[in-house]
């Protein structure tokens, strides 16, 4: 007998006419807003993997959204969070395209099976393990790739990188790690306009730390590194405390619970490619990655009225598993894809208001 979540030929026929309608309906409607008030290289765009966050970094500007290039990233939170996870995704990504990639690893932890999950071949990148903060910077300015191709640079994470004062321990090193900042500050303002001038994208990780100055109403936690990092960065990525993502199964009439993977709400602390403070769900499962289409059906079931999983009116299924099935089985990907970006529109396009210029062109 068939089940009623499954989705007939008739009905998929339906589903993708109904798509390429919708798709051209705002591709027509929506005002291509790249211009030079934004930072970062809009010739060649590329994905985090995830759908929301895509659109939440700039959605506003480009049709799918992503990351430009010709930018300085930083993505900070607490461990365990997607920090690497994310860098990995872009970097495949970015190599997907013929793209070259340097990956410096100052923490010395880079799994070649895991970075094989997103699409990374290990064997095919510059690959370091940096002891200082000049020496990652260094390798950016003097890198020797064709600037007519999308180069990436990666480094995960800044906080592992010591300067040459505290690696001497003859000279008794740098104790409280007030040279820090300052060579971070330094090799900032000899290689930001290099990453623009060449239009590579660096993507970097960063841990926090606790700011005790912070008082009742400050803010809490901070990346390591001093300010420069903050400033020197086109588009700052916080990543919340992760949220576990739990199944349970009844097995020999026991109860067994298992953590699936985790999924953390990532907020746009600072942007200047686009608008700032947007936030999007980012959903990861171990052994697998960034899952976009558990996101993007969570996303689309959230902001419906709908007791189950739908596809642009049709139902694909009542639990979320079975829906991830049918999305995968019948390659419903980029529907589902496109179906969020159009509804990721209607909800923003309730908060645009029209105002009289300022001032007159």
């Amino acid at each position: 007998m068939k089940r009623t979540t499954d989705i007939d030929d008739t009905q998929h026929l339906a589903l993708s006419t109904q798509m390429v309608r919708r798709q051209e309906k705002i591709v027509n409607e929506i005002p291509d807003t790249d211009n030079n008030e934004y930072d970062g290289d809009a010739n060649h765009i590329i994905s985090t993997g995830s759908t929301l966050l895509d659109l939440a970094i700039s959605g506003g500007r480009f049709h799918e959204g992503g990351l430009p290039m010709g930018i300085l990233v930083e993505i900070f939170g607490p461990s365990g969070s997607g920090k690497t996870v994310l860098l990995c995704q872009i970097a495949g990504n970015l190599q997907k395209i013929s793209g070259k990639i340097m990956f410096h690893d100052p923490e010395a932890r880079l799994n070649k099976n895991f970075a094989r999950m997103f699409g990374l071949d290990s064997t095919e990148i510059e690959y370091t393990v940096p002891d200082t903060i000049p020496e990652v910077f260094k390798s950016v300015r003097t890198w020797d790739v064709d600037d007519n191709e999308c180069n990436g640079i990666f480094a995960d994470s800044l906080a592992a990188l010591s300067t040459d004062m505290e690696m001497d321990e003859a000279k008794g090193g740098d104790k409280m790690g007030m040279r820090r900042a300052k060579e971070f500050s330094e090799e900032l303002r000899k290689t930001c306009r290099i990453i623009t001038q060449r239009n590579f994208l660096m993507v970097c990780s960063n841990q926090v730390r606790q700011n005790l100055d912070a008082g009742p109403y400050g803010q809490k936690y901070v990346s390591p590194g001093g300010e420069g990092i903050g400033f020197y960065s086109s588009l700052r990525l916080r990543c919340m405390a992760p949220e576990k993502l739990t199944e349970t199964k009844k097995i020999y009439g026991k109860e067994h619970k298992r953590v699936l993977g985790v999924k953390t709400n990532i907020e746009v602390f600072k942007s200047s490619i686009w608008k700032p403070f947007r936030q999007a769900l980012v959903y990861i499962i171990y052994d697998y990655g960034v899952d976009d289409i558990r996101g993007n059906l969570v996303y689309l079931k959230t902001n419906s009225s709908d007791a189950v999983y739908k596809l642009n009116g049709v139902k694909i299924g009542k639990s979320l598993e079975h829906a991830i099935h049918v999305v995968e089985r019948d390659g419903l990907e980029q529907e589902l894809k496109e179906a969020v970006i159009v509804k990721w529109n209607e909800i923003e396009e309730q908060f645009n208001h029209t105002r009289k210029a300022r001032f007159k062109e």
